[in-house]
């Protein structure tokens, strides 16, 4: 066996199971983009001089592209782009990380959170900027129906529902919120902000999204959360010390664990299960694959669970919740 060769065969699959992925989640261009570049012997190498493991993955050089301002529109014109530009790209890629801050994963988790007693401590793994941090400042509607939330509120979430979702008539009260990120980004940054905009996709649905993660982001830097530098499973008992007496503590984290090798994922499990207090997960199935219902009807939808044990199927960029 060709080492050299596995590790192209190795990315290219990986290029090809994000096309798909893209192509499910409203984006053409990129479900192109990844095909074309899982065929091309030259730009595959480029990808193989970068670090193995998570430099390597396609949303991370998709982002570092789009945030130089590289084009999208065709594969020809990103390729030519790439090629000319490795130097900057690969400059990019290994000083930033994968952080997507989709805000409207909070409406997927809102029917969770409102209906665990409170008041809410939240401590969110892979936090990135926080924005996932405040379920309690955004607005949401539910299968277009009456409005949840603050009414003053930037940003309204709006989410479809299946198999009897217990939608909430209020938000929870949260009293604390932390996040524990290897690189904490600052949603007052305008340079931070920019980059978490150029992980979102291209496609019909962009325009929203950059809107909400901003307005997600003005809320954020107008109340900054504790945010603190370092790897989940090792800080992750000290920091969830730190949440006051009398709230329910919630540990929770949203595409995050898929980044993680099998050995650091079941480390977390094993952390998270010496935490008092509740563990609300909404990852990709194989990120847990051995819980009872894990597997989505959809293979993009993620499974949300709840110490453990899977309520609903989410949208991987929360527009849509089914109850188990």
């Amino acid at each position: 066996m060709d080492p050299v060769a596995d590790i192209g065969a190795d990315i290219a699959g990986s290029y090809r199971a994000f096309a798909r992925h893209c192509a499910a989640g409203g984006s053409p261009a990129y479900a192109r983009i990844c095909e074309e570049l899982a065929q091309d012997e030259e730009v595959l190498g480029l990808v193989a001089s970068l670090p193995e493991g998570a430099k390597r993955q396609p949303n991370l050089l998709l982002g570092a592209v789009r945030f130089l301002g590289g084009p999208v529109q065709t594969w020809q014109a990103w390729r030519e782009w790439l090629v000319g530009h490795w130097g900057e790209v690969r400059s990019v890629v290994l000083e930033r990380r994968t952080q997507t801050n989709e805000v409207r994963r909070c409406a997927t988790l809102l029917p969770v959170l409102a209906s665990i007693p409170g008041p809410l401590a939240l401590l969110e793994v892979g936090a990135s900027a926080g924005l996932c941090l405040y379920p309690d400042r955004y607005r949401y509607s539910f299968d277009g129906g009456a409005e949840v939330g603050p009414a003053q509120s930037p940003v309204l979430l709006e989410c479809a529902t299946s198999g009897g979702v217990p939608v909430p008539d209020r938000v929870p009260q949260v009293v604390w919120r932390a996040g524990i990120d290897v690189n904490p980004l600052d949603a007052g940054d305008e340079g931070d902000v920019r980059w978490l905009e150029s992980l979102v996709w291209p496609g019909e649905a962009e325009a929203v999204r950059r809107e909400r993660l901003r307005g997600a982001a003005s809320v954020v830097a107008a109340d900054p959360p504790l945010l603190v530098e370092g790897d989940l499973v090792e800080r992750l008992g000290e920091v969830a010390a730190w949440a006051p007496e009398g709230a329910t503590l919630v540990v929770f984290h949203s595409a995050v664990l898929a980044y993680l090798p099998r050995e650091r994922r079941e480390a977390f499990e094993r952390a998270v299960g010496r935490v008092r207090g509740r563990w609300v997960s909404n990852e990709g199935w194989r990120v847990f694959p051995g819980w009872e219902n894990a597997e989505p009807v959809v293979d993009t939808d993620f499974t949300l669970a709840v110490d453990g044990r899977v309520v609903a199927y989410t949208g991987g960029h929360g527009q849509s919740v089914a109850w188990v």
